[in-house]
């Protein structure tokens, strides 16, 4: 007996549409051939399994018995061929990522080189933007996922998954004069030469939030857009900041710098993988959101640790 899928796809269809004419048209086939189908399935079966009625074609009781199995070997089918695919996009393909600063300069280089191993195959490209770009990326297609450090996060219709908290510290050189105190005043803060990143980052908003709710009008300032130049600026001595503790961890732990808490800590923020639910989400994107969350599990309690 020689049942393929097609016939099967016949049989369902024609539950459905009753018309040959229409499963035709659906399967890109001709008339005809529908019909020899339907004819080879009742030889094969030695049953009838279609009636003819006033134009309409109706299973008959074994008619709908086999559609009964022909149901569900047809999602089967659809299944394996959608299980396979992706399988097979995992072995070659494009991945397209968009992160800010923090996430793209502390968390990704490793969830990269991991993955990368695993599935030499897939190119990746990163596109190391403001959080806020990264979600106008998102929007407008422009990228698969979006990682970025930011506060709380509702913009429909993107979706998000929380990867890590992402605590801000305040930073100061060992020869700031208020480098010993284990506890600062806004005041402290105030008289200091204060380091500001760029106006479109999430960490200059939760700044110029912070210095708003204590009324504090900074005398002496620096605006940096760039991680590497605050640390370099705040090691001088004379400056402080705010900024992501995964940024300085190894200064902190190499005695570059020194890190206190913030008084009156500003809002809690959290590194968050985005994808927009308008766009398929991809094996490849999938898989790698999966990593991500490998990485939390693995490292984060390392990466977050308070090293004195």
């Amino acid at each position: 007996m020689n049942i393929n899928l097609l016939k099967l796809q016949i049989v369902e269809l024609l539950e459905k549409h009753r018309k040959i004419t229409t499963v035709a048209d659906l399967l890109g086939l001709k008339q005809p051939t529908v019909t020899f189908h339907m004819k080879n399935l009742e030889r094969d079966f030695g049953v009838k399994l279609f009636d003819a009625r006033m134009g309409r074609i109706i299973l008959t009781d074994a008619g709908y018995a086999l559609l009964h199995y022909a149901s569900k070997i047809n999602a089967l089918a659809q299944e394996a061929q959608r299980v396979v695919g992706e399988f097979d996009s995992l072995r070659q393909g494009t991945l397209s990522i968009g992160a800010s600063y923090v996430p793209a300069t502390y968390i990704l280089p490793a969830v990269i080189h991991d993955f990368t191993r695993i599935y030499p195959g897939i190119r990746i490209s990163l596109s190391v933007k403001t959080a806020p770009v990264i979600t106008q990326m998102l929007h407008a297609h422009q990228i698969d996922i979006g990682i970025i450090s930011t506060g709380s996060f509702h913009t429909p219709p993107l979706v998000s998954q929380t990867i890590c908290r992402d605590e801000l510290v305040l930073i100061c050189s060992p020869a700031h004069p208020f480098a010993d105190a284990q506890t600062w005043t806004p005041e402290w803060i105030a008289a200091s030469s204060f380091v500001l990143h760029g106006k479109e980052s999430s960490t200059r908003r939760i700044t110029d939030q912070w210095l708003d709710k204590q009324g504090i009008h900074l005398s002496s300032r620096l605006e940096l857009d760039s991680l590497e130049a605050i640390k370099q600026a705040v090691m001088l001595g004379d400056h402080v900041s705010f900024i992501s503790r995964m940024a300085v961890q190894a200064e902190v732990s190499r005695g570059l710098l020194c890190m206190r808490p913030i008084p009156d800590q500003p809002a809690e923020r959290h590194v968050y993988a985005i994808t927009n639910q308008d766009r398929y989400l991809s094996a490849t994107s999938s898989r790698f959101i999966e990593h991500l969350e490998s990485w939390r599990q693995s490292s984060l309690e390392s990466i977050l640790v308070d090293q004195d």
